[in-house]
């Protein structure tokens, strides 16, 4: 046994210090944006590692997720000591790490997470991250590095493991949110000039100012393509600076049925109903006086109700592109689909009113240039009402409780 202490002194006595070799995992260089990203964004960004506190505080700081100078560190010791009290008050804290935490201490975070109310995300790789992954509202897992038990475990695959792209698909997520409502508010918008002409037939005994065919040819036809073009929109530039929604706001919400239903819908109505009376009015018709469907007058009454919605609608296209912002002031993402939208909108009401087959389908007949002047005041008067709307609209959401949020 001395002899081969011995021995092995002699082999390492000849033994020159030639350098060290140190082994680095630095974060992405993506990284420190889509934190700074997340932090605009309002959502919060935790650290949950099995690194040791020094190691996970030195590269928090380096990706811009602690700033201050006294974070919150919590140990795996001191964490397995804490009460589910404790943590959720712990994690309160404005920066908190977690470090040399265990596989089910991951999934006492998350769950403490979920029972404050918070929509919860978790991003692992490893078989000790799948019990987090599991419990999380989102579950995420690294396709390339992540094993085969994190990918089962998980609802979403990142395919290329940048946590950067979890981030474009929030800002992404949002954008399709709003733009089904911006949808939604379009599609929703033309109901009410389309109903109120029934309602008024029937209660005041007057010509028929709006047929089912002509129905269909806003629905099916006019309006089709103008609203798959809101639904294409690229996303607003602001949508990654403002927090995120509630848990329980809906899609369809009450905001957004009000301003389609009771705002822009009566407007549009309103003027349907108007440029209708005046060509009645200004060819000599008497209220009372019965119409038959074949009569010249009749046909171009009903004409003019039906392309003055519209043309109301092409007005209301560019209102909704965003429930809050002018469309006088601000620049808007180019979005060519618009464009082609009111192309399409425009070619087939013209082909509706001035084509043999259009008037014979659809039962128009052609308008006079006087008919369509009478429709542009009250597009303007809906583009100066909601204008007035948003500006009292952004005036309430400066609050800090509203700030940045869209109403519909």
């Amino acid at each position: 046994m001395l002899a081969n202490v011995r021995l092995n002194v002699r082999q390492e006595a000849g033994m020159v210090l030639a350098g060290l070799v140190g082994l680095e995992d630095p974060p992405r260089a993506q990284v420190p944006a889509a934190i700074a990203r997340c932090v605009e964004a309002g959502i919060r960004v935790i650290m949950i590692t099995g690194d040791h506190p020094h190691t996970a505080v030195a590269i928090g700081r380096e990706i811009g997720l602690l700033r201050t100078a006294d974070p919150v560190v919590i140990g795996g010791d001191r964490l397995r000591r804490m009460s589910p009290a404790q943590l959720q008050l712990a994690l309160d804290a404005p920066e908190i790490l977690f470090a040399r935490v265990a596989a089910e201490q991951k999934m006492l975070i998350v769950e403490a997470l979920r029972k404050k109310g918070e929509t919860v995300a978790v991003t692992g790789d490893g078989v000790n991250d799948a019990p987090a992954l599991k419990v999380a509202d989102i579950g995420i897992a690294m396709g390339i590095a992540g094993t085969d038990v994190a990918r089962e475990a998980a609802d979403i695959i990142l395919l290329d493991d940048n946590f950067a792209s979890i981030v474009d698909a929030i800002e992404e997520g949002r954008a399709v949110f709003d733009n089904i409502r911006k949808f939604l508010t379009y599609i929703l918008s033309s109901n009410i000039p389309e109903l109120v002409p029934y309602l008024a037939f029937v209660l005041f005994r007057i010509p028929l100012p709006l047929t089912i065919i002509q129905i269909l040819a806003v629905d099916l036809g006019t309006d089709m393509l103008p609203a798959l073009a809101l639904g294409a929109e690229k996303p607003d530039p602001a949508v990654m600076r403002r927090p995120p929604r509630r848990r329980d706001e809906a899609l369809l919400s009450w905001g957004l049925l009000a301003r389609a239903y009771l705002f822009l819908g009566v407007l549009e109505a309103a003027a349907a109903m108007a440029v209708f009376w005046l060509v009645l009015d200004g060819a000599g018709w008497r209220y009372g006086e019965v119409l038959a469907t074949t009569d010249p007058l009749y046909l171009v009454a009903t004409t003019a109700c039906l392309a003055t919605i519209v043309v109301m609608q092409v007005m209301n296209l560019f209102l909704c592109r965003h429930p809050l912002k002018s469309i006088l002031t601000t620049r808007f993402p180019p979005n060519r689909l618009i464009w082609a939208g009111i192309a399409a909108e425009v070619a087939v009401i013209l082909a509706i009113v001035y084509t043999p087959a259009g008037n014979w389908l659809f039962g128009t007949a052609p308008l006079a240039g006087a008919v369509w002047l009478l429709m542009l005041p009250f597009a303007l008067l809906m583009l100066g009402a909601e204008e007035l709307r948003k500006a009292v609209a952004r005036r309430r959401s400066v609050g800090p409780a509203s700030a940045g949020q869209m109403s519909g």
